[in-house]
């Protein structure tokens, strides 16, 4: 549910657990993978691994010309985005927390779904049933955790279901201790005057409408110690042209963070926001970038390359661990060194 959308079609992210017969990741993998089970601590005997590079870390463009229907798949990315299937190790920090994670099928909402279920979350995640290969393998991972998986496809520009999927995500898991609105549409337009209405419309109920319709609905299940993620943009603060639209919900996405920090936190719910910079996710290929700009996506940054899911997966654990208490209505951006105005 976390990726670009058509006007017919919502957005997505997920996970998938990388087991027997599961295509290994693309070029870029980590080097912390190496003599890592996937979850778990190093292997016996296993070597320290030196410091690495981090402009050297994954795939530095130019990428091969590919283009994808919305939503967009994973598997049909070259090259294969890293979730972190194989390098993250959790630490029990979310020990017994019950998260829902829009998108969750792919991109950063499947890294994030990852990375929950291995610090000791059950995790729910919504997509759009375009979405259903993405989200069989995100529900494989969770379950090789040992945790409870639950899938919540739909479209949530419904308000009615925006509101299902909560009480299903609640009814599902027993209760609800993390939400993370994280699904979104992105589109590339050359000129305002090629935005429609029904595009314009689009990002609207996919990116602000849904997270005002899925919080308000969470907002009764909510307790003190519960946390509130947002997935805004460095986009809210730098636009980019060929996404004014996109820009302009992440704007509105920061705004309402901080906002309703001032009514939750008072009440011991927390609520921040990610900004991420350009990351390699299904969201681009399928009508999120112009293709000229897609072979050289994240070339721009003073890293030189675009983020892995991966490396944005410990932001959101951070944002959910309760070792965390004071932090709340903060923006925290990730963006290969792009400063966010």
């Amino acid at each position: 549910m976390d990726s670009p959308d058509d006007s017919a079609i919502p957005p997505r992210r997920g996970a998938l657990r990388l087991g027997a017969g599961l295509a290994l990741l693309g070029t870029g993998a980590t080097a912390t993978a190496q003599n890592v089970p996937a979850g778990g601590a190093p292997a016996p005997g296993a070597a320290a691994q030196p410091p690495q590079d981090p402009r050297s870390a994954y795939a530095r463009p130019p990428f091969p010309k590919q283009e994808q229907p919305r939503p967009g798949l994973t598997n049909k990315m070259t090259p294969r985005p890293d979730h972190g299937e194989r390098s993250y190790r959790g630490a029990g920090k979310l020990l017994g927390r019950k998260a829902l994670i829009t998108g969750g099928d792919s991109g950063i909402g499947r890294a994030a779904a990852i990375a929950y279920a291995r610090e000791g979350a059950d995790v729910a995640i919504g997509y759009l049933p375009a979405e259903e290969e993405d989200a069989r393998e995100v529900v494989q991972l969770i379950r090789a955790e040992g945790r409870k998986a639950v899938t919540l496809p739909g479209d949530i520009r419904s308000e009615a279901f925006c509101r299902q999927m909560v009480e299903e995500a609640v009814r599902q898991l027993g209760g609800l201790d993390i939400l993370v609105n994280n699904a979104a549409f992105q589109q590339a337009r050359d000129s305002l005057a090629e935005i429609t209405t029904e595009d314009f419309d689009a990002s609207f109920k996919t990116n602000v409408y849904a997270m005002f319709w899925i919080t308000k609905a969470a907002l009764p299940h909510l307790k003190p110690g519960a946390v509130i993620i947002n997935t805004a943009s460095i986009n809210a603060y730098d636009p980019s042209p060929e996404i004014s639209d996109y820009a302009a919900t992440k704007a509105a996405i920061t705004s309402f963070t901080k906002s309703w920090s001032r009514q939750l936190t008072p009440k011991g719910i927390r609520i921040n926001a990610v900004a991420p910079g350009p990351y390699w996710t299904p969201l681009q290929p399928s009508c999120g970038q112009k293709m000229e700009r897609l072979t050289n996506f994240g070339g721009d940054t003073p890293m030189g390359r675009p983020g892995q899911p991966a490396e944005i997966a410990p932001l959101y654990v951070l944002l959910a661990d309760p070792a965390s208490p004071f932090t709340s209505g903060d923006i925290f951006g990730s963006t290969g060194g792009k400063p966010q105005g």
